[in-house]
């Protein structure tokens, strides 16, 4: 299991370095700063490591409740701020 783990850690942090901007801008620094290659992946394996064991190990986020009957009727507009994914609420 422990290879299969370290194996996949590496596939991400080669997909990252191909496709994600912040991680190519971290790549640039740290190659600048002097590190190898196989350096800078092993620190973005360690930082990948850290980001998916903090996804499995939180709580997910409690789904909002919906609000009373009344409030159905007469607030519409926060009604509907409720029910959006959080990432897409728009300031009112």
């Amino acid at each position: 299991m422990g290879r299969d783990a370290n194996r996949a850690l590496y596939l991400l942090a080669l997909g990252r370095m191909g496709w994600d901007p912040s991680t190519h801008t971290y790549v640039t620094r740290r190659t600048a700063a002097g590190l190898s290659k196989p350096e800078i992946i092993r620190c973005l394996k360690r930082y990948l490591a850290r980001e998916i064991y903090r996804i499995l190990v939180l709580p997910p986020v409690a789904p909002l409740r919906r609000p009373p009957l009344g409030l159905l009727t007469t607030h519409r507009n926060i009604v509907t701020a409720h029910l959006q994914p959080l990432g897409s609420q728009v300031a009112m």
